[in-house]
């Protein structure tokens, strides 16, 4: 059986957005076992799975991507949308639009540390959809 919701987050600022409650409230309930399946429908957001107790994980993660991809480059040919967005791009093909996550005893199976981040590289992305779909 499959279970899908699709949600909007609204506008949220640049940065990682821990989302681990907002995918459970979108349910009833989870199934004893299976698989859920997180989905970002853009291409310059992204879903990541990380550290969730030392919020410096997230700062120095965002560090190194404005390393790898600072925006203003005047080597970039994906300009129209903003100084922002081709790094954005970058990022969100860094991190990937999908995690799929096991379900055990009725919750996500993260580890000890882990959590479920929305991941906005831009700094004005507007308003966001992610599909939440449930394999059991």
């Amino acid at each position: 059986m499959i279970q899908q919701k699709e949600i909007e987050l609204g506008i949220l600022p640049k940065g990682f957005h821990n989302i681990d409650n907002i995918i459970y409230e979108s349910f009833e309930s989870f199934p004893e076992t299976g698989l859920v399946n997180i989905f970002v429908k853009h291409t310059s957001a992204a879903i990541m799975i990380n550290e969730n107790s030392d919020s410096d994980v997230r700062v120095d993660i965002d560090s190194l991507l404005n390393k790898l991809a600072p925006e203003r480059e005047p080597y970039y040919k994906h300009t129209l949308e903003g100084e922002d967005d081709m790094p954005a791009h970058f990022k969100s093909s860094v991190f990937g639009q999908s995690i799929s996550i096991p379900i055990t005893n009725g919750f996500m199976n993260l580890g000890t540390w882990q959590s479920i981040f929305f991941c906005e590289f831009r700094n004005n992305g507007g308003s966001r959809k992610v599909v939440i779909t449930i394999h059991f």
